[in-house]
């Protein structure tokens, strides 16, 4: 769920602008930010642990599933309601947990690898260290540092007092050398395996139900 960036090829900064572009970043249309730090929640999370129990509980459904839209952003507390939305629902309920923790916490939108054109996710920064939190790897306490390579932010919010504000990030065009890469290889491997050592399981279980089926 949470993976620390390499130093210098993720931007977490970004640049303070007053709004989104319309044109750009049409997602943040007619979406006051504030709104989605507004209401309680009735789940207060003490630490990551009880925020990864929290979304391990979720499930994955795209918005069209699930209101017939092609993007919908559900507020924190509908989503604690539903345990069910995408990847920006789970990052929003995310974000506002870190916050309530007290963690300098972005909310993020950008384009994350598998993902595909758009992704949200939530980034926060200890001291000069960087993370980045993946909502739908809640099953995992943390995933491989080499994987924060395919996260590219765009948009980012930040709360400053009691105000969001707003951060656009540039484009990586340079990517780290392998004196940088490779000594993270083992580290992405392991985290594979661990991910491919559930799937043989599956045919059994499978098998199991269809047998259990003509059984009865």
């Amino acid at each position: 769920m949470i993976a620390e960036g390499i130093p210098g090829f993720y931007d977490f900064d970004g640049k303070r602008i007053s709004r989104p572009s319309k044109k750009r970043h049409p997602s943040f249309e007619g979406r006051p930010m504030g709104a989605f730090l507004s209401q309680p929640l009735n789940l207060v999370c003490r630490d990551f642990d009880e925020i990864r129990a929290f979304l391990s509980t979720c499930r994955y459904v795209s918005d069209w599933e699930q209101f017939g839209l092609r993007d919908h952003w559900m507020p924190p507390e509908e989503f604690e309601k539903t345990r069910q939305g995408d990847c920006d629902d789970f990052a929003l309920w995310t974000w506002r947990q870190l916050l309530g923790l007290g963690y300098d916490a972005r909310f993020v939108v950008g384009r994350a690898g598998r993902y595909g054109a758009g992704h949200a996710w939530v980034s926060f920064r200890v001291h000069d260290r960087i993370f980045i939190v993946e909502s739908l790897l809640a099953r995992y306490r943390k995933f491989p540092r080499l994987e924060t390579l395919r996260y590219r932010p765009s948009i980012s919010v930040e709360v400053i007092g009691s105000q969001t504000k707003f951060f656009e990030h540039q484009k990586r065009t340079v990517e780290p050398p392998l004196r940088i890469v490779a000594p993270l290889v083992f580290e992405w491997l392991i985290f594979k395996l661990r991910m491919l050592s559930r799937l043989p399981l599956l045919p059994f279980y499978i098998l199991r139900r269809i047998y259990r089926r003509r059984k009865h």
